[in-house]
């Protein structure tokens, strides 16, 4: 049974949907979660769900929180029993296969590297965001806030960690890989772009080329790669929209007679809309390049959000991607590209 570590002060509504995602995924996906946190506290939680005893659930004290108010650099200098610290330190120790957080991205970037470390021959770990697409499958875009300033050799590389990922775990065959820029045309981009297009083109892996931010939703491509200050701009963009989306949906059905009889009619047909849509089926953000899995969630994570994470770090860890990772860039450099 794979363990997963969660830092169960992490997010916005923690330890309550934390613990609660905590129940659900150890009793369906058939993993042990560690619930790493203040010890009484989680407890008071956890005792709220009739059963919990029988479920392979354990607490892992920690007696600090990293707050999202909290620099980077301090969640690690200065807060070493931190809940976000403790539960990386289980996943380097071998107690644990995996470490999920919806605490503060920066800190938990910087726990992980620092505590956890970086799969050998990776230059910069970088953050893997998951978008839906009209054709029903969906595109990973790295890198989503990882690396605001990256070079050529770093997109090469996250194209490889991005392939990986999404032929291992998206069960994609033979994925589709673009680098995300502002023409299709090879000359079109930045500087990075031109110089990381003939890398990415001597790499073993299906490169199409360039590709535009509105291929991020077309389905036409598998795999993204971008620096992460373009990459966490299209992130925040894209949930804007959605819950924009929804928002004005609702508006529009709930306007007129008419509306409110076709908004109770379509009801399943909304919440399907929804689903599609919806972060918490994703789970969280892959923090690629690190030693052990690493799963960020976003900081209002629900509790579905949470169990999803802790998924998607269970089926990381046994799909080997990062013992795959290590393989193709140590094949790679062998060969000089």
């Amino acid at each position: 049974m794979l363990t997963i570590a969660l830092d169960a002060m992490g997010g916005d509504h923690a330890p309550k949907a934390e613990v609660e995602g905590a129940v659900r995924a150890a009793g369906t996906l058939g993993v042990k979660v560690l619930l790493v946190g203040q010890q009484d506290v989680v407890r008071r939680e956890l005792e709220q769900y009739d059963g919990y005893r029988d479920l392979p659930i354990e607490i892992v004290h920690a007696s600090e929180r990293v707050t999202m108010e909290d620099s980077a650099a301090k969640a690690v200098q200065t807060k070493r029993d931190s809940s976000m610290r403790v539960a990386s330190r289980l996943v380097r120790d071998g107690c644990a296969q995996g470490f999920v957080s919806a605490g503060n991205t920066g800190a938990v970037m910087a726990t992980a590297k620092i505590v956890q470390g970086v799969v050998p021959g990776v230059k910069r770990p970088a953050l893997m965001g998951i978008f839906p697409t009209v054709a029903g499958n969906p595109v990973v875009l790295v890198d989503v806030g990882a690396n605001v300033d990256c070079k050529p050799e770093m997109l090469a590389q996250f194209a490889v960690m991005g392939d990986i990922y999404s032929r291992n775990i998206l069960r994609r065959t033979n994925p589709r890989v673009g680098i995300l820029s502002i023409g299709e045309e090879e000359h079109k981009g930045n500087e990075l772009t031109r110089a990381a297009f003939p890398l990415l083109k001597d790499l073993h892996i299906n490169f199409i080329g360039n590709v535009e931010g509105g291929d991020i939703y077309g389905g036409t491509v598998d795999v993204i790669v971008c620096d992460g200050f373009i990459g966490n701009v299209a992130l925040k963009v894209s949930e804007g929209l959605v819950d924009m989306f929804k928002k004005l949906l609702r508006e529009s059905l709930e306007a007129t007679i008419s509306g409110k009889i076709g908004y109770a009619l379509s009801k399943n047909a909304l919440n399907s809309f929804r689903k599609r849509l919806d972060y918490s089926e994703y789970g969280g953000a892959p923090l690629l390049g690190v030693r052990g899995g690493c799963i960020i969630c976003h900081g209002r994570s629900n509790a579905n959000a949470i169990k999803n994470a802790i998924r998607v770090a269970a089926e990381f860890s046994g799909g080997k991607v990062n013992q795959q990772i290590e393989e193709e860039l140590l094949r790679i450099g062998k060969a000089g590209v």
